[in-house]
């Protein structure tokens, strides 16, 4: 789900051919002007009833828009999770009056209180674990409308009735009895939807037939065959142009791409806009694995909220632009073939999304794009540094769906883990986690697809999830660096770099990219940074000219160098012990050299016989790193040497250090 809001920022007037259609896409999500429908999850008491799992469910409904009002006839199909069920409840808000519930064609006792939102039901006789059974409730009314309006009588633009739904995320209880929770995904679905004969009831899965009803209506027949979440479950009905495009996954097999729009708004734009979703599909089965609804179909269905709603195989939309389009397709995916098990969860649906249309942009239009679009991305993260990406109070609908954590931030973490672990294990990971069964078609958990990303990329990933889901707002480094001659045209980088102090976390732990230009060339060099303030120290070939913090824009941060780089002469000479110590068979030897000197760098046994010469002429000021390599000697203890004269007229410096190592085999 997206909702748009049109600002025009003065920068995307210079990059129109990158942005065009995406001017609103970097704006902070908020629902303040429906603040006032917002419900509290108290009253929903969300997650349902425990006691059973929904298997199937199959909405009758016969509606009018003068008056405006709902008949209802809805079939439960129900497993129990208990021992000895006796009784259990469907959410179903007190706007909706129930006349009956049947099992089996009898009649049997319920209780649908005032101020309470559920179903209260009794069976005849107590269901043991596993048992299966079917309801079929009564009822009618005028449904309420809560959330971003989860049952709505409106007009088009032309002033035509229009009828939809948006269930996301506490609304479905608001026009229809259902256990209101994520977590329990019906096996199956079926939708049939009267009205009167000028308007077009649209639904989940395939139109089985219409039905003339002889008395100026008809019923339109919808058949879901995958599992679906309740929320899921939609409806959107005017008086609709129809426009079907095809989606061809194999030489002989095609899927439907059926879309709904209002007659005022099908335009040659929405056209074109329409005719690029066959190529967006193959974008994301490309990098996700294949549209999971091919037996059926995908579409678009327009209504009346100001955004787009990712109703399974059928998603709603507001208006026709690209990213809003990418953003609820992908979501065909990431929130309807895996759903977030609980809205706490609700980043493996929105982030995923988000970030979809960033690699849609990447597919589309290049590298550039893409890297222009996180940054966009980036910057509407920073507005918020005071909540977590993963949802801690899902009481309110507007924490559920803030824009800058749940939408940007979220998105931004994948980017990260993209750039940790490298395009073909971040590709594989999300493939992985779309097509695991334990997943697929069913719901996940943060910790799910945590499990999933350690178990592909081979890495403990706890630091970076933690951190980035749980922690508030992103590092603000300071960093500074200075460069040493190292011999043989190599210098040594002295990088240092430190975090302003937080709270949670008290620091960011993250592999940090380091691009280092230097009169040889350019290298990127990776260091891990897991202290407040920490030093490393880098060779590279040629003198340094420019470091680049993190030159791909991996990290969401504030970075900023302190003080100017310059070249460090040491000024006194130094040795320092060889480094691994005991090592097999390789170490290095560091050395500085305060001025001009006469080397000589060698090996004794402890004999003191010299058994190999690693350094014997003239070097430059600078520090050095010596390799030696054991392989040809015993195990043992050895010694190094170090003797360093000044070659300067009248110095008459000199220096002679001898260290211990340990050769162990």
């Amino acid at each position: 789900m997206k909702k748009c809001y049109i600002i025009i920022w003065l920068f995307f007037l210079s990059c129109h051919v990158l942005f065009g259609q995406n001017f609103y896409n970097d704006l902070i999500k908020s629902e303040k002007q429906k603040a006032q429908n917002l419900r509290k999850i108290s009253e929903v008491q969300y997650p349902g009833d425990s006691t059973i799992d929904v298997t199937y469910y199959k909405l009758d409904l016969n509606i009018t828009y003068t008056p405006q009002y709902l008949n209802g006839i809805v079939t439960v199909n129900f497993k129990s999770v208990s021992n000895s069920l006796t009784t259990f409840f469907l959410d179903l808000q007190n706007s909706m009056s129930v006349d009956s519930v049947t099992m089996n064609g009898s009649a049997i006792s319920f209780f649908h209180p005032l101020n309470i939102p559920k179903l209260y039901i009794t069976l005849p006789s107590p269901f043991v674990y596993g048992q299966a059974g079917s309801i079929i409730v009564y009822y009618e009314g005028v449904p309420g409308s809560s959330g971003f309006g989860s049952f709505e009588f409106g007009t088009d633009k032309s002033g035509g009735q229009t009828i939809y739904t948006l269930s996301e995320p506490y609304g479905a209880s608001d026009w229809w009895p259902c256990k209101d929770t994520p977590a329990d995904k019906a096996d199956s679905s079926d939708v049939w939807i009267t009205v009167t004969n000028n308007l077009t009831g649209v639904s989940n899965g395939l139109l089985q037939q219409v039905v003339d009803n002889g008395n100026g209506t008809h019923t339109f027949e919808w058949k879901n065959s995958y599992p679906i979440a309740q929320y899921l479950i939609s409806l959107a009905i005017a008086n609709y142009a129809r426009y079907t495009t095809y989606f061809k996954f194999a030489p002989a097999d095609s899927m439907p791409i059926t879309n709904y729009i209002y007659k005022t708004d099908s335009t040659q734009n929405t056209i074109s806009l329409l005719n690029e979703v066959a190529t967006m599909i193959g974008i994301y089965s490309k990098h996700y694995g294949p549209y999971p609804f091919l037996k059926e179909k995908y579409g678009n269905a327009e209504f009346g909220w100001s955004g787009g709603m990712e109703h399974q195989t059928i998603t709603s939309l507001g208006g026709f632009y690209e990213t809003l389009i990418a953003h609820e397709l992908s979501h065909q995916w990431f929130g309807d073939k895996v759903t977030c098990k609980t809205w706490h969860d609700i980043w493996l649906n929105e982030g995923f999304a988000t970030f979809s249309e960033a690699l849609f942009y990447e597919d589309q239009y290049g590298k550039q794009a893409y890297d222009s679009y996180i940054t966009n991305l980036m910057a509407a993260a920073k507005v918020d540094k005071k909540n977590s990406v993963y949802v801690d109070d899902i009481s309110s609908v507007s924490r559920i769906f803030n824009y800058a954590t749940t939408y940007a931030k979220a998105s931004i973490v994948l980017h990260m883990l993209r750039g940790i672990v490298g395009d073909s294990i971040f590709f594989n990971v999300l493939r992985s986690y779309n097509s695991d069964p334990k997943f697929a078609y069913g719901v996940a958990t943060t910790s799910d697809f945590i499990s999933v990303a350690e178990n592909i990329s081979g890495r403990n990933l706890d630091y970076f999830f933690n951190e980035w889901l749980h922690g508030y707002g992103y590092p603000f480094y300071q960093y500074s660096w200075n460069y040493t001659y190292a011999g043989s045209g190599n210098y040594e980088v002295s990088f240092t770099i430190s975090q302003t102090p937080r709270t949670n976390p008290s620091f960011f732990i993250m592999p940090v990219q380091l691009k280092i230009s230097t009169d040889a060339g350019d290298t990127i060099l990776t260091v891990f940074n897991n202290l407040s303030s920490q030093s490393f120290n880098l060779i590279v070939k040629g003198m340094p000219t420019e470091l680049v913090f993190d030159p791909n824009n991996f990290i969401l941060k504030e970075a900023m160098l302190s003080g100017q780089p310059q070249e460090i002469i040491p000024t006194e000479y130094t040795l320092d012990q060889n480094y691994p110590n005991p090592f097999n068979p390789l170490t290095i030897i560091h050395y500085r050299l305060p001025q001009i000197s006469n080397v000589k760098l060698y090996i004794t046994d402890v004999t003191g016989r010299i058994i190999k010469t690693l350094v014997n002429e003239e070097q430059i000021s600078g520090s050095y790193y010596v390799h030696f390599n054991g392989h040809a000697y015993p195990s043992g203890v050895y010694f190094f040497t170090l003797q360093a004269n000044s070659s300067s007229s009248g110095s008459g410096q000199s220096f002679m250090q001898t260290k211990k190592m340990v050769l162990l085999k």
